[in-house]
């Protein structure tokens, strides 16, 4: 990694969850910043342009469904990678996982929470070099 630290938006209601990440992936060099709503998620990363976006989906307001696919419709977003972190299919006890597509969850990964420290560094970090990269700009 270069001396540029990658920017990486966490948008989450759970304080805790937010405050944890965040140390977390500050312990490995990344800038964070913080927003605890859909809406404030999407004016930040419209403000911010971060390098990349962890995103919660169970979130009053603006969902993280909602919010991905407004990302990926909005010319100042839309080429950042996104990383859905949830615990919706374990909360509502759903018989399926996620899965990243086009139209309906453009996203670039999904992991359930909870989610093991050394997987999320890993997706991460997979995620800004590349190695996980959908590209979701077409469709």
């Amino acid at each position: 990694m270069n001396d540029t630290k990658m920017k990486v938006l966490i948008v989450d209601d759970d304080t805790e969850f937010v405050e944890a990440t965040a140390t977390l992936l500050e312990t490995k060099s990344y800038e964070v910043i913080k927003a605890y709503n859909g809406e404030e998620g999407f004016q930040k990363a419209k403000e911010e342009k971060p390098d990349l976006i962890l995103l919660d989906v169970m979130m009053p307001g603006k969902d993280g469904f909602v919010l991905s696919r407004d990302m990926k419709a909005e010319g100042l977003t839309k080429k950042i990678p996104v990383i859905i972190i949830t615990g919706i299919s374990k909360e509502m006890n759903l018989p399926y996982h996620f899965e990243p597509d086009n139209t309906w969850l453009p996203v670039n990964a999904v992991l359930e929470k909870p989610v093991k420290p050394e997987k999320l560094l890993k997706t991460v970090e997979d995620v800004l070099q590349g190695k996980v990269l959908r590209d979701l700009s077409e469709g």
